[in-house]
């Protein structure tokens, strides 16, 4: 017996529920500046500064980013691997989260040497181009993991939404919610991180980032549960005679 007859679908979507909800907590981690002194001001400082080498905790920071993008990573490709319809729809959403996966662990390795939102001498060096490449690399990596992030959110909550026996389940009645409020954070992100840029402040740098990956976050856990109500085929089976 192969690996595909030993599996049910129902075990395939446990697997990826099980991989995403723990990448979801990962990716979460930034939550213990509550109660961790880290120095920064999570109102106006980046969540990704939290992780720069100059700060004392980084290592731990860095180490949950790669944990949370290498769980998102997996579950995405295991998802694509064993899981279905194989529509167009179905592979670009889950292409989306892998990409959001890999390329944060990508972000986890590349670290900000300083904090410029924090420390006006790293933001001077940042603007002079006295700074590692790592801060232009970081940048990239962390625009890729957001659009992939979206690219998710939008296409997995719109095949929910279009899918007539999936119209009812929490992923289609609050995804859409999540996803028009990580659309409104992320311009204002976009907007706070080029105010910051031109030197006309935050804007509430700090708070629009954190909503922003709160919100993915969310919705992570909302596909978790739209995964964990996939049936094998016994329970499919079952459910067809119980009609």
């Amino acid at each position: 017996m192969s690996t595909q007859d030993r599996i049910s679908p129902s075990r395939d979507a446990r697997i990826a529920a099980a991989l995403l909800g723990l990448g979801a907590v990962a990716y979460t981690a930034w939550v213990l500046e509550a109660v961790l002194a880290t120095g920064l001001d999570p109102i106006r400082t980046y969540v990704s500064e939290l992780a720069a080498e100059s700060q004392e905790l980084g290592g731990l920071f860095r180490a949950t980013d790669l944990t949370a993008g290498l769980l998102v990573c997996a579950g995405a490709a295991w998802a694509l691997a064993r899981l279905g319809p194989h529509t167009l729809w179905f592979r670009v959403g889950w292409a989306g989260l892998l990409l959001f996966g890999a390329a944060t662990a990508v972000d986890s390795r590349l670290p900000l040497s300083c904090t410029p939102t924090a420390d006006p001498e790293c933001a001077a060096r940042e603007t002079d181009g006295l700074v590692p490449a790592t801060h232009t690399a970081h940048a990239i990596s962390s625009s890729l993991a957001v659009t992939g992030a979206l690219i998710g959110l939008v296409v997995l909550t719109a095949a929910a939404r279009r899918d007539p026996h999936r119209r009812r389940s929490a992923l289609a009645r609050f995804g859409p919610w999540l996803v028009a409020l990580e659309l409104a954070v992320t311009v204002w992100t976009l907007s706070a991180v080029a105010a910051f840029q031109s030197g006309h402040g935050t804007w509430l740098l700090g708070l629009a980032q954190r909503a922003q990956v709160l919100l993915i976050a969310a919705w992570l856990a909302l596909l978790v549960r739209e995964l964990l109500r996939v049936r094998g085929p016994r329970g499919a089976a079952r459910a067809e005679a119980g009609r």
